[in-house]
């Protein structure tokens, strides 16, 4: 189950980065996980919440944005989802050779700080390392 070395990782960089946050905790992890990526959701949601006990992210929740499949039509540059029988053939053009556009995706996209007392709650985006 690789989804737990991810959850290790996120939770490395994220104790790293919230380092520089002191007297504020981390309330919510935002993640970005494409289709393609070869993440389980729920496994990752499990393992997230196992490897947060005891350290600064205890009680952190975490929220995953599904980025979808999407690829490019190398011929007549159309974008098109891919879906369920995986039929690569460009819906316009007929063409075969595509190139991914999105769906591989694994990042942190942002990390909700807030205060000891549970007030004052603010998303911090960028210079987080994503695993």
């Amino acid at each position: 189950m690789h989804e737990l070395s991810i959850a290790l990782s996120v939770v490395e960089a994220v104790e790293e980065f919230a380092a520089g946050y002191p007297g504020e905790r981390v309330e919510e992890v935002r993640l970005r996980v494409g289709a393609l990526a070869g993440v389980e959701a729920e496994a990752l949601d499990f393992s997230f919440a196992v490897v947060c006990e005891g350290t600064a992210l205890a009680g952190a929740r975490l929220a995953i944005e599904h980025v979808p499949a999407v690829v490019r039509c190398r011929p007549c540059e159309r974008e098109f989802a891919v879906r369920p029988p995986l039929d690569l053939r460009c819906p316009a053009c007929g063409g075969g050779s595509v190139e991914c556009a999105s769906g591989r995706e694994l990042e942190i996209a942002a990390v909700v700080l807030g205060t000891a007392e549970g007030a004052d709650e603010r998303e911090v985006a960028g210079d987080v390392p994503s695993p």
